[in-house]
């Protein structure tokens, strides 16, 4: 019976080697039409985030206004935005997404962007 030796099948390899394998940004092929709709959902993407901003600008209450970019273009929490309007955190929910009334939703600078985009044609 033959004798293995581990030396030739059995390769040491360092374990950062294989996290490098597994990395998903790696440089993938695309095809000329799949790089055009990308620029192209980009480029639609771009324009109804522009109208939305006007949405925001024309829109909404100086309030809601300040709520909306706080929270979704700043990032910050509805506790932050409290704080700095001097506002409880109820309020600020309130003014981002309305409240519940007899089982509608009411009010909300969302619920307003939400019917005016509607009432454009703009559409996502």
């Amino acid at each position: 019976m033959p004798r293995f030796n581990p030396d030739f099948w059995e390769i040491l390899v360092p374990s950062t080697y294989f996290h490098q394998l597994c990395n998903e940004d790696q440089i993938q092929y695309e095809s000329p039409e799949h790089r055009e709709l990308q620029l192209e959902r980009r480029a639609k993407k771009e324009t109804v985030l522009a109208q939305i901003r006007d949405i925001i600008d024309e829109e909404l209450t100086a309030i809601q206004r300040n709520c909306v970019m706080l929270y979704f273009f700043e990032g910050q929490t509805q506790e932050r935005i409290a704080s700095t309007l001097g506002i409880s955190r109820r309020v600020v929910s309130q003014h981002l997404f309305g409240v519940k009334r007899k089982g509608k939703c009411v009010g909300g600078a969302i619920n307003k962007i939400r019917k005016v985009c509607t009432k454009r044609g703009i559409w996502l």
